[in-house]
């Protein structure tokens, strides 16, 4: 049984806007590319049916580059507070040592 052939975007892409400038028919085409004349027309039908994604994707991709950035600087405010909670841990553990001696610390586990 002979291996379906698998085209690349570009070269769909290629084809079709070559059918769309009319310096040839469909079927000139599809006959010099040895593809069926129902493939091609399926690809044109496909490219013409989603044209409209070409300008809506850089609004889309405004709103997914504004969401980006706001997760960073939510994240950098996490890191920050996790930052400072560690410093104050290690303050507060130093203090206890302090006030408790090291026994108590290896008694309950506790290292540094």
């Amino acid at each position: 049984m002979a291996k379906r052939r698998e085209y690349t975007p570009e070269y769909k892409a290629k084809l079709v806007i070559e059918v769309l400038r009319e310096e040839q028919t469909m079927s000139e085409i599809a006959s010099r590319e040895e593809i069926s004349l129902t493939q091609l027309s399926n690809w044109k039908s496909e490219f013409l049916a989603n044209a409209e994604r070409v300008f809506s994707k850089s609004r889309d991709e405004k709103t997914a580059s504004k969401q980006i950035e706001e997760m960073k600087e939510v994240e950098h405010a996490y890191q920050a507070k996790v930052g400072q909670l560690t410093l104050e841990n290690d303050f507060l553990k130093s203090v206890y040592k302090k006030l408790h001696g090291h026994e108590w610390e290896a008694r309950n586990g506790f290292k540094g």
